[in-house]
């Protein structure tokens, strides 16, 4: 077993998960979240068992009611939304999402326009789009490269989803370049940390393993992506999993190597569930693969701190 580290957690979910966690104790259930908190069926289902409630928009959550918004970001009109409804909104967005939203707002004033780098439908992007909806359009991918249409070639900015596929992307900007010379890049890197980290590790241990398995939801971008890079990257057979059950034997016939990782949204024991369940058959010699040390942490959203610190004083 060749085990990938960084995997699971980042800082930017582990903050997210832990905003309804607080606001739960804090308030008590339920508490309403917009939107899956983050990309993961068993963190959604512990969270349900605590009293939260996941809803598709705020319409559902009842007048003045507390919401949250999930670690993949709103368009603005969705903050409106919830002031109308006299909602007690905290924006549980990650940081590093929240950066590419000032970047797009920012961009916009200055009248570029934007080409978002990203997969249709996800909600980064639709809350990222909503910005500035009148700049924005969407690049999902070397091939729609094509499509693109701006109004000034000196004018143009390329931005991108956080959790997209590193190579892609990059592949996704040389062709906007070959069209576009004088596109500019964000003033930073878009693709989280988190992400880069997470693939980097699996093209490190993929050309050993005949077969890689990702622990991660079907909805999580960021982990649909490293079953894409292991495979890329040499791996014989890739797949995606959310619980050890899934996993299928016929996929360790005649395997030798199996290397494992875990999506940014996934919490370590659905990974040592796996190990387990490997271990039974015939994989108990693990070797840890460690390409970086990730310390980030992420405080609070500030809505949620400022209670926490009155309640406390009020004790």
């Amino acid at each position: 077993m060749l085990l990938a580290k960084p995997r699971g957690y980042c800082a930017g979910v582990d903050r997210a998960v832990q905003t309804v966690e607080e606001a739960l104790k804090l308030y008590g259930a339920p508490i309403y979240v917009r939107k899956q908190i983050v990309h993961n069926k068993h963190v959604v289902q512990t969270l349900e068992a605590k009293g939260a409630i996941f809803v598709e928009e705020n319409e559902e959550v009842p007048e003045g009611a507390t919401v949250i918004f999930s670690a993949h970001g709103v368009a603005p009109e969705v903050y409106a939304q919830a002031k109308e409804r006299s909602l007690k909104a905290i924006d549980a967005t990650c940081p590093l999402v929240t950066k590419v939203h000032h970047e797009a707002r920012r961009f916009a004033q200055e009248d570029y326009d934007i080409l978002l780098i990203g997969h249709e439908g996800h909600e980064e992007v639709i809350g990222t789009a909503g910005e500035a909806p009148a700049h924005i359009q969407l690049v999902d991918g070397p091939d729609s490269v094509d499509q693109v249409t701006v109004r000034d070639p000196e004018k143009v900015v390329w931005l991108s989803q956080t959790t997209l596929s590193v190579d892609e992307t990059l592949e996704t900007v040389a062709r906007l370049k070959q069209r576009l010379p004088l596109l500019q890049s964000p003033p930073s890197d878009d693709i989280c940390y988190a992400t880069s980290n997470r693939q980097h590790v699996v093209k490190e241990i993929a050309p050993e393993c005949d077969v890689v398995i990702v622990v991660g939801s079907r909805n999580s971008s960021n982990s649909v992506r490293l079953v894409e890079v292991a495979l890329d990257a040499g791996a014989r057979a890739g797949h995606l999993v959310d619980f050890a059950h899934e996993i299928d034997d016929a996929w360790l016939a005649g395997a030798r190597t199996v290397g494992l990782t875990s999506g940014a949204s996934v919490p370590d024991d659905l990974v040592q569930e796996v190990l387990a369940h490997l271990a039974e058959r015939g994989f108990a010699d693990v070797e840890e693969i460690t390409t970086a040390d990730e310390r980030l942490t992420f405080s609070l959203p500030q809505e949620l701190k400022r209670d926490m610190k009155a309640a406390a004083a009020r004790r």
